[in-house]
């Protein structure tokens, strides 16, 4: 039963009000039993009730919600390396892929990897987020794309589920490419992914993701897919509107998508759709930055009434990093995001990405005790000085799932 003290600012992250609201308390206490926060308020204000409970310090540092990364691709068997410099070369993604490399080769990876493999490197990665304050994870399938291939990476992330690490949200991406084996017969995937694969994923997955693109699914077939999803439980998410305008984030407004990721090509349309929906949308600014692509249009976004996450996009080919707080510096640089905004955008809007904002992404009484401890003034000052890690301790549930020696 803690009370954190001599808190500099506390960024509760609350729901109400604009993106760029973070209703910041300075000199703040925080308190929470078990997994829960019982009370956040000024240090003077604390009730007489926790004053005999166990005190810690934030050494006058900043306190913010546990971070959430809303879109990772967790699972994947090796790296693809040899695509960065071709990129530099001047090959574009499609090109890439085209040649063999691409997603299909992080397939073939995938599919040679045993399950302990798998489970290990996804560990890994887990706990390396956990150092950052990230405190829940939302983790895609897509790199197997058969059905015993993809229910096994769902299974990697049902074994990895531990209060001593970050909490996964598991996605079916079954829709991410077709496999070669179906190349020439598309319709025949089309049919394994809604007649066995989504039925598989049930129980196991929460949402149903399908890549909307010329390179991946037409705008029909992730509309087939999707609705099958939703007939298994599974709430529906896109990867829109990334290389081209498809219409990706009409069909998410359409369908009432959980949100629409990526949307670097979002047409003024597309925007109002979204907004009219209220589907989030869901920024990916590591993408942005090594596919060297304009990045999305946040500003316009946010000023049509769009709420916009900002996640890592975390996979071996187009964004190689789950480094989620140099995401949100990237939101701030490329997307002209604010550092409140970004903030929000990794927290309580994140948290509404995937469903989960009754209970996290925000600093409140009677939500988890999800937080972490960052060694800076304010959040202007941690995503202004680009640092390894500022993060100095996070608490996830109420548990230490990382401590700075």
């Amino acid at each position: 039963m803690p009370v954190l003290r001599e808190i500099g600012l506390l960024a509760t992250c609350a729901p109400r009000g604009a993106q760029s609201e973070i209703h910041p308390i300075s000199h703040a206490a925080l308190v929470w039993e078990n997994d829960t926060i019982r009370w956040v308020g000024k240090e003077v204000d604390l009730p007489e009730q926790y004053s005999g409970w166990e005190g810690k310090t934030a050494g006058g540092n900043l306190v913010i919600p546990g971070l959430i990364d809303a879109h990772t691709h967790l699972a994947f068997g090796g790296w693809r390396a040899e695509e960065f410099e071709l990129r530099i070369l001047g090959k574009s993604y499609l090109e890439i892929a085209e040649s063999g490399g691409g997603i299909l080769s992080t397939v073939a990876r995938t599919r040679a990897a045993t399950f302990e493999e798998l489970r290990s490197r996804a560990d890994e990665h887990l706990q390396g987020m956990a150092r950052l304050g990230i405190t829940t994870v939302e983790a895609k399938s897509g790199y197997g794309l058969s059905l015993e291939h993809e229910l096994r990476l769902l299974q990697v992330y049902r074994d990895l589920a531990d209060p001593q690490r970050p909490r996964i949200i598991p996605t079916l991406l079954a829709a991410h490419v077709v496999p070669p084996e179906y190349r020439a017969r598309r319709a025949a995937y089309i049919r394994l992914i809604i007649e066995q694969i989504i039925p598989g994923a049930s129980g196991i997955a929460s949402f149903c993701d399908v890549f909307v693109e010329k390179s991946a699914f037409t705008i029909e077939e992730g509309r087939e897919v999707l609705e099958a999803g939703v007939r298994h439980g599974l709430q529906p998410k896109l990867h829109a509107d990334q290389l081209s305008d498809t219409g990706g984030a009409a069909l998410a407004a359409e369908i009432g998508a959980v949100s629409a990721d990526h949307l670097e090509r979002v047409s003024d349309s597309g925007i109002e759709k979204l907004a009219a929906a209220g589907v989030v949308a869901v920024s990916l600014p590591l993408a942005s930055l090594y596919l060297a692509a304009a990045p999305i249009p946040a500003r316009r976004l946010i000023e049509a009434g769009v709420s916009v996450a900002v996640a890592t996009d975390f996979n071996p080919g187009s964004a190689p990093s789950y480094h989620l707080p140099f995401a949100l510096t990237l939101a701030c640089t490329l997307q002209r995001m604010t550092p409140a905004e970004a903030l929000k955008g990794a927290t309580i809007i994140a948290a509404r990405a995937l469903g989960v904002e009754h209970d996290t992404g925000s600093l409140e009484a009677g939500k988890r005790a999800d937080f972490a401890i960052v060694k800076a003034p304010s959040v202007e000052h941690w995503l202004y000085q680009l640092t390894e890690n500022a993060c100095q301790l996070t608490v996830a549930s109420g548990r230490e799932i990382w401590r700075v020696a």
